[in-house]
């Protein structure tokens, strides 16, 4: 079959254009999320291009480095020198009413609460994307909501593409009697995992998504660490690190950075918190090793070590290189490097008992 010049030369264009656009997706691969939300105003091919499965998900799947912490009106840059631009002035402004608190950070959603007021007053569970600021409501749980022990996220660019929403409720006369289920973003329906298991949950402080499974641990019982398994809807506990009893441990911090999962617990009465163990859990649930021992002696500069708190542990690309903690006092939140031991400050809140909860934000373009 001989072509004609113009089919020749379309063929030829469509080559250039093909050309031209695997060129500009991998320039735009590895630019701010920012940057590629205000490229699709630039023209239709454009946004038809940026907006692509195909484009998000490889975006997506890119490892990226949390770029700071947020709260419901503040922004927190990890990088002071270089500081990102906050996602968000005020999250209250894109919710139907205010009063908005941010219950758990996975991958780059947020998961929120709204209580509503009124004589049939209730809280209401959304999903947020602060960088894309698609915003989804959760449909009620088939239960007396006043029941709800805790609500977790889960979402992951690689292993679970659609968020669900995993809810721990409390049922039937037996105050440590508990029920699971699960809200999927696919089917837009809950479904009870587990009829009933016995546990003693307290206060639920510690949420983080890893692995396939949501873990927990409890603010005042720290006798168990739960995780409960996606795909095979199975619950279990884990195990704690060699040397700590259940009934004398004092849980800090249990989160997950980079396919980690980090836990910084101690002894009671032992003042650990100057000497901090970072246990990683073993692929297997197995076990705990530790990853890093620290001193942080020298945080005593930026105020009370009686208020000390570990907010964050962020993995770093080179391993330790770009490994560091992120610590908060009474008022100010310090970043410690895990190489070089060194602190900076990266913000002093305006009080010094500051009550807003910080949590990690990764720029992601997913979209539920």
């Amino acid at each position: 079959m001989v072509r004609t010049r113009a089919q020749t030369k379309k063929m030829l264009h469509a080559s250039i254009s093909r050309f031209n656009d695997d060129l500009f997706t991998e320039i735009l691969l590895r630019l701010p999320a920012a940057s590629i939300l205000r490229f699709k105003s630039v023209s239709k091919h454009w946004r038809l291009l940026l907006s692509q499965k195909h484009f998000t998900q490889r975006y997506d799947q890119i490892s990226k480095s949390p770029t700071g912490l947020i709260a419901t009106d503040i922004y927190v840059p990890f990088d002071v020198e270089n500081p990102s631009t906050p996602p968000f002035r005020c999250l209250d402004s894109y919710f139907d009413c205010p009063g908005v608190k941010i219950v758990q950070s996975c991958n780059g959603l947020l998961l929120c609460s709204i209580w509503t007021k009124g004589h049939n007053g209730a809280c209401k569970y959304y999903v947020f994307n602060p960088t894309t600021k698609q915003l989804a409501l959760i449909p009620p749980v088939p239960r007396d909501r006043s029941a709800i022990c805790f609500m977790g996220l889960a979402f992951h660019q690689t292993d679970c593409v659609r968020y669900k929403a995993i809810c721990v409720l409390s049922v039937g006369p037996d105050v440590d009697s508990y029920q699971i289920q699960v809200y999927s973003s696919d089917t837009k329906e809950w479904k009870i995992s587990i009829e009933s298991f016995s546990a003693s949950l307290p206060i639920i402080r510690h949420v983080v998504y890893w692995n396939g499974a949501v873990y927990w641990a409890s603010f005042y019982d720290n006798r168990n660490y739960w995780y409960f398994k996606i795909d095979d809807q199975q619950l279990h506990t884990l195990p704690l690190p060699l040397g700590l009893i259940p009934s004398k441990v004092v849980t800090k911090y249990l989160g997950e950075s980079r396919g980690h999962l980090h836990l910084i617990a101690y002894k009671k009465f032992q003042g650990g918190m100057l000497r901090l163990k970072v246990y990683e859990m073993l692929s297997d649930h197995s076990g705990w090793f530790v990853k890093y021992q620290l001193q942080l002696n020298a945080i005593s500069k930026y105020g009370p070590r009686y208020a000390l708190q570990v907010m964050d542990v962020v993995r770093g690309e080179e391993e330790e290189e770009d490994t560091f903690l992120v610590l908060k006092t009474l008022d100010k939140i310090v970043t410690y490097n895990v190489r070089d031991r060194s602190f900076k400050h990266i913000y002093t809140t305006l009080t010094r008992y500051c009550r807003s909860s910080f949590y990690r934000y990764t720029e992601t373009l997913s979209s539920f």
